[in-house]
């Protein structure tokens, strides 16, 4: 089993917890709370310990940590950037299904 099919298995079931998606994105659990405390990966409910997280977190998380290490960017940049992203992908898509005849 790959690492990608892994994920989906574990995000399937209810969806990944705190510990699991600091796993598989390699940041620790303080990292992840900041980021949803100051708004910049959603707002699960419950306390830390009861959060789930998708498929589509993790890949934010993973995006949001590539570009604060990467570029050394402060955490809301990283998350701008993120958005921007993917506003540019559906934006591309949305081309894209505009110009097929």
């Amino acid at each position: 089993m790959t690492k990608d099919q892994a994920v989906q298995v574990e995000a399937d079931d209810e969806g990944l917890s705190l510990e699991a998606l600091c796993r598989l994105a390699c940041v620790s659990s303080d990292w992840v709370v900041w980021r949803v405390q100051a708004g910049l990966l959603g707002q699960p409910a419950g306390s830390p310990q009861a959060w789930r997280f998708d498929a589509v977190a993790l890949a934010r998380v993973r995006r949001l940590a590539v570009v604060e290490r990467g570029f050394d960017a402060a955490p809301e940049l990283a998350a701008l950037v993120a958005d921007l992203e993917d506003e540019i992908a559906r934006l591309r898509e949305s081309l894209q299904r505009t110009a097929m005849p």
